[in-house]
C-alpha cells in the first residue's frame, strides 16, 4: 500500500509538488528544533456561565502554574532553543479598550522574558473547547462561524506583535488542532483565510500550517501545501501521541471514551505477555471506586480487553513509533518540503499524581526517548507537552523530573 501511495503521488500529483516548494530565493522560516509548551501561562480562563459570555477580571485562573524567570533560563540551560506559548484567544477578543491593551500587554511582557533567554518564541492561538461561547466551533469551524471575523483579526494583529519582537526569534502558529474532518475543505478555507490575515500584517514573519483533524498525521498528509507556498517563511506541523493507549492512560477528560480513566500499568514497549498484569491492574483500580456503577465499570472493562489485546497484538515499540510517522516524512518529500520546515509540535505522555507509580517511571521516560528519537532521526524539529501539568517537565514544587530530562536529550537538570 506504501508503495502504491508513493508511486501514485510521485506519478500524478508531480506538478503539484512542484508548485508546493518555496520560489527561489524566498526567505527561510525560522528554525525551531528543540521546544517546549507554557501552557497554561496564558489559558485556564475565569468565564462566567451561560447565558452570559463575559469573563471575570482578570481572566486567566489566579492559580494556573506560571513559569518564573528562573524556570525560562533553566529550560535554555537544559538545551531547548524554543518555547511555545498557548494563547487562549476567548478573552482578547471578549475585552476591549484598557482591558485589552493590558492583555496584549502581558502577553509582550511573556514573549520578551522568553526571549531574554535565548530561547525563540512560538506563539500558538488555542481556542478553548471546555467554554461555552468561545469554543473552536465558534471561532473557526468554519469562514462563516460568528466568531471568525474576530479570530481572524486578533491573528492579525499577533502577527504585528510577534513581527515587532524579531523576524529572527518569533513565529506564529494560527490555530492549534483544527476540528474539521481530514482534508476537509472547511479547513483549508479557514487556514487560507488566517494565513493571509497574518501575511497582511507581517509580510516577513515565520506562519505554521497545519492539517485538519486535531492536526494528527492524517491532517497533514491530507493537506495540500501547494496553495499554501505563497504564505512563506512557512513550517508545517502535526502532533502524535500514538498509541493513544500508552500515552493517554489515566485520562479523565476523555468523555467520550470513559475506559482511558482506568487505564494504568500500560507498558512500553508493549508485548502480549505484559497485557495480563495490566488487566489485574485495571480491575484493581476499578475496585477502589466506588462512586461509579458496577454497571458502568463492567461496560469499561469489556472495551478495555479488547483494546489492551490489539495493543499487546502489535507489540508497540519504536519500529511502531516509525511506522507511524513515516507518512508525514512520505508527505514532505513528495511536496518537495525540507524536513527541517516540518516540527511535531506536541507529543508527551501523561503522568497523574496517585495514578503515577515509580515502577512507571522508567516506560513513560523510554516512551518520551523513542518519540523524540523518531522525530530526529526523520529530521523533524518537536516541541513537547508540556512544562506543567500531568504530561508535565516540571511538578508542582517546579522541579525538573531528571528522568524526562534525560528522554528529551537534554542536559542534566541544572
Amino acid at each position: 500500500m506504501r508503495a502504491s501511495r508513493r508511486a501514485l503521488l510521485a506519478g500524478g500529483l508531480a506538478s503539484a509538488a512542484a508548485a508546493a516548494r518555496p520560489a527561489l530565493g524566498a526567505a527561510e522560516p525560522i528554525s525551531l528544533r528543540r521546544g517546549i509548551a507554557l501552557w497554561p501561562w496564558f489559558s485556564l480562563t475565569t468565564e462566567f456561565p451561560a447565558p452570559r459570555t463575559d469573563y471575570a477580571w482578570p481572566p486567566f485562573q489566579a492559580d494556573r502554574p506560571v513559569p518564573t524567570r528562573a524556570d525560562l533560563r533553566r529550560l535554555s540551560t537544559l538545551g531547548f532553543d524554543f518555547a511555545r506559548l498557548p494563547l487562549d484567544p476567548g478573552p482578547f477578543v471578549a475585552f476591549t479598550g484598557t482591558r485589552r491593551a493590558e492583555l496584549l500587554g502581558s502577553l509582550s511582557d511573556a514573549i520578551d522574558a522568553v526571549l531574554a533567554t535565548g530561547l525563540r518564541v512560538l506563539l500558538n492561538v488555542q481556542a478553548n473547547a471546555a467554554t461555552h461561547h468561545y469554543t473552536p466551533e465558534a471561532f473557526y469551524g468554519t469562514d462563516r462561524a460568528p466568531l471568525f471575523p474576530a479570530y481572524r483579526d486578533l491573528v492579525g494583529e499577533l502577527a504585528r506583535l510577534c513581527a515587532r519582537k524579531g523576524l529572527d526569534r518569533v513565529a506564529l502558529e494560527p490555530v492549534n488542532e483544527p476540528p474539521q474532518a481530514c482534508g476537509a475543505v472547511a479547513w483549508t478555507r479557514v487556514q487560507d483565510a488566517l494565513l493571509t490575515a497574518a501575511r497582511s500584517a507581517a509580510p516577513a514573519l515565520t506562519l505554521v500550517a497545519t492539517g485538519a483533524c486535531g492536526s494528527l498525521v492524517g491532517g497533514l498528509t491530507a493537506l495540500d501545501p501547494a496553495p499554501l507556498a505563497r504564505f512563506a517563511p512557512l513550517l508545517y506541523t502535526f502532533h502524535f501521541y500514538e498509541p493513544y493507549l500508552f500515552s493517554h492512560q489515566g485520562a479523565t477528560w476523555l468523555t467520550e471514551e470513559p475506559f482511558y480513566r482506568w487505564l494504568n500499568a500500560v507498558p512500553w514497549p508493549g508485548t502480549r505477555a505484559g497485557i495480563p498484569a495490566t488487566l489485574r491492574a485495571v480491575s484493581a483500580r476499578m475496585a477502589a471506586d466506588r462512586s461509579v456503577p458496577q454497571a458502568e465499570k463492567a461496560r469499561d472493562l469489556a472495551v478495555i480487553e479488547v483494546k489492551l489485546h490489539e495493543y499487546g497484538d502489535a507489540e508497540p515499540g519504536p519500529a511502531f513509533l516509525a511506522a507511524a510517522m513515516e507518512p508525514v516524512a512520505t508527505w514532505a518529500d513528495l511536496y518537495g518540503i525540507p524536513r527541517r520546515t516540518v516540527l511535531m509540535g506536541e507529543f508527551g505522555a501523561l503522568r497523574t499524581d496517585a495514578r503515577y507509580t515509580a515502577a512507571r517511571a522508567p516506560d513513560r521516560a523510554a516512551y518520551l526517548r523513542d518519540v523524540r528519537l523518531t522525530a530526529e532521526q526523520a529530521g523533524f524539529g518537536w516541541s513537547f507537552w508540556n512544562l506543567f501539568d500531568g504530561l508535565g517537565l516540571m511538578d508542582d514544587a517546579h522541579a525538573v523530573d531528571p528522568a524526562v530530562a534525560a528522554a528529551l536529550g537534554l542536559k542534566a537538570s541544572p
